[in-house]
C-alpha cells in the first residue's frame, strides 16, 4: 500500500457497493437511506448515469439552514455536482481533489461507468494502513541480524 496506489485498489479492498438515489426522490427519503446504511453521501443516478452527489452537507446547508422541508424538497434541488476520478488515479491526486474541491466523496469512474464511491475516510484508512506497513517493514529491517 502506497500513496501512489490507484484508487481502484481502495475500491477492491472496501468493496464497490454503490448506494444511490434518484434526483426526483425527496430529501427525507435520501436521509433515511443514508442513516440505514450509515453513510454520509449518496450518488444521484439518473437513467444509470451520475447526475450528482447528495451529502449530509447538502442537507445541512441547503435544506435545514434555509428552513426548507425535507418532505417537500427533491434531491435534484439540493444535490452537488459529483467530483469524479478514474479508477487509475492515484490516492494522492484524489486527496488533492477533495481538498481543492472541498468535497468528502468522489465518484470513481471506469470509463463512462460508475465503479464505486470513495470517501475521505476510505482514503485516510488506506494511508494509515500504508504507514503501518512501512513501519513494520522498517522494524523488520532494523531488527534483522547482520549477516556478516
Amino acid at each position: 500500500m502506497k500513496f501512489n496506489d490507484e484508487v481502484g485498489s481502495v475500491l477492491g479492498r472496501k468493496g464497490a457497493r454503490i448506494y444511490s438515489v434518484s434526483p426526483s426522490a425527496y430529501v427525507c427519503d435520501a436521509l433515511r437511506e443514508m442513516a440505514e446504511r450509515d453513510i454520509g453521501a449518496l450518488v444521484v443516478l439518473e437513467q444509470g448515469r451520475v447526475a450528482g452527489m447528495f451529502s449530509e452537507r447538502d442537507y445541512a446547508r441547503k435544506v435545514m439552514l434555509l428552513g426548507r422541508s425535507s418532505l417537500e424538497t427533491s434531491v435534484s434541488d439540493v444535490m452537488s455536482p459529483a467530483a469524479r476520478v478514474a479508477t487509475g488515479d492515484s490516492i494522492d491526486s484524489c486527496l488533492h481533489l477533495m481538498t481543492s474541491a472541498r468535497v468528502r466523496h468522489l465518484a470513481v469512474m471506469e470509463g463512462e461507468a460508475l465503479a464505486g464511491v470513495v470517501s475521505i475516510g476510505d482514503l485516510v484508512n488506506w494511508i494509515i494502513s500504508a504507514q503501518a506497513e512501512a513501519i513494520d517493514h522498517l522494524h523488520h529491517y532494523i531488527g534483522a541480524e547482520y549477516p556478516g
